[in-house]
């Protein structure tokens, strides 16, 4: 089997990410996958992958059966060295047509009439607008800047489609003392927002049904979940979070 044969498997996948990057650790790349993604029907989904980087995620749900995926990714025009050469090189390794790089923002695309089935936000929904995130729970304005861009995050979605948000709390220990986290050294933590603020904009907008778990350390598996996946730990750790929710088509009223 040539380098740009396809490989239809999940194996497969995990295979490419192991050529692509060999110091990565595929076992732990398992684990925070199956975590992201846990209760999200993939196979034959419509998925959405706003902030996709290097392609790591969006070629995952195309591993996993997603009919289409669409990779937001405006580093992926130049200004970031390395990221379209590791999405096209994950691409041709894979050999999937379902996976489409579009070098736009998310306030640029125009999905036109296509609606998704999963929407995957990883590290990316605080990027938005920073300078809103960083006031979203004091300001009225700021609110109603992400109200806005959240509407059109709901417009793009089909009926009964899963928000999949993935980030950090502004609420830890280390912000609090105003020093570096060294489990997450490059955080600007004023720059993101609790999950309740994002659960709350959400729900104005037509999501509901939220579901808030808290990360780990992938390297410590199923034992650091169950010892760090909660609030309190995080607010000593990582200050991570993944927010599920379901898209509901608020109800038409008429006269």
């Amino acid at each position: 089997m040539g380098r740009f044969s396809r490989l239809d498997t999940v194996e497969g996948y995990y295979s490419a990410v192991e050529t692509e990057w060999p110091k990565r650790n595929v076992g732990n790349l398992r684990f925070h996958l199956d975590h992201l993604f846990d209760g999200v029907e993939l196979s034959g989904a419509r998925v959405l992958d706003v902030g996709a980087g290097d392609g790591l995620y969006s070629f995952y749900t195309a591993a996993k059966g997603a009919d289409r995926v669409v990779a937001l990714e405006p580093e992926a025009d130049g200004s970031t060295a390395g990221v379209r050469e590791h999405f096209e090189n994950l691409g041709g390794r894979l050999g999937y047509g379902t996976v489409e790089l579009f070098p736009d923002t998310f306030h640029e695309f125009d999905p036109g009439d296509e609606r998704f089935d999963v929407l995957f936000m990883r590290a990316s929904i605080n990027h938005l607008d920073e300078r809103a995130t960083s006031a979203l729970h004091r300001d009225d304005a700021a609110r109603q800047v992400y109200l806005d861009l959240l509407a059109k995050l709901a417009g793009m979605s089909a009926e009964g489609a899963k928000l999949i948000v993935a980030d950090c709390t502004r609420h830890n220990l280390f912000a609090r003392l105003g020093v570096r986290n060294p489990l997450q050294p490059t955080v600007e933590w004023d720059k993101h927002q609790a999950p309740e603020t994002w659960v709350d904009l959400l729900e104005e907008v037509g999501f509901g049904e939220p579901r808030v778990r808290w990360g780990s350390l992938n390297s410590l598996r199923g034992p650091g979940r169950a010892l760090m996946g909660n609030r309190f730990a995080n607010w000593l750790t990582l200050g991570a979070f993944c927010l599920t929710m379901t898209f509901r088509q608020p109800a038409i009223v008429t006269a």
